[in-house]
């Protein structure tokens, strides 16, 4: 049963804006065409860690298309609660509006600590079969989401295509 459902589940992973070589509306295209895939090959719940950049573009992508399909779920995987509250106020409120339309919440840890990124990140790719990444090859957190995932034999998409 646990197996089944996590086919269907997909996760992603990717860089902050800053760290990215290429414009948001290209990634954003990007995502958009990993996510259609994703769609087409049986996928139908997505989760987002929810940080700044790729994250929370996914999420974006994937709540215009719960508008489009019902069968398509969100759910958001926050480090801790209060993960935003440092965010520019527009950063913040797109974490916010995202969160309202998410299908289910989950803070992965109850507060911060040095550990609650890898655990939300591992949390993610414990549920998933499949990764949708945004990594350019520099070491982060992004890296090791994907080392992760290796080791879990959970596929890998990586939508700038270096690894």
């Amino acid at each position: 049963m646990i197996e089944s459902i996590r086919r269907q589940q997909c996760c992603f992973t990717g860089h902050r804006p800053e760290k990215l070589d290429i414009s948001e509306r290209e990634i954003k295209d990007r995502l958009y065409t990993a996510i259609q895939k994703a769609i087409s090959d049986g996928y139908t719940t997505f989760i987002s860690g929810m940080a700044r950049g790729v994250d929370i573009w996914a999420a974006e992508i994937v709540v215009a298309e719960k508008k489009k399909n019902k069968e398509i779920k969100l759910v958001c995987a926050s480090p801790y609660e209060g993960f935003e509250k440092k965010w520019s106020f527009i950063e913040q409120h797109k974490y916010n509006t995202i969160l309202k339309k998410a299908d289910f919440v989950r803070y992965v840890c109850e507060h911060y600590s040095r550990q609650c990124f890898q655990i939300r990140n591992c949390y993610m790719v414990d549920r998933s079969s499949r990764v949708i990444a945004a990594y350019n090859g520099e070491s982060g957190g992004t890296k090791n989401t994907i080392r992760y995932a290796n080791s879990k034999n959970v596929e890998v998409e990586n939508i700038l295509t270096v690894i």
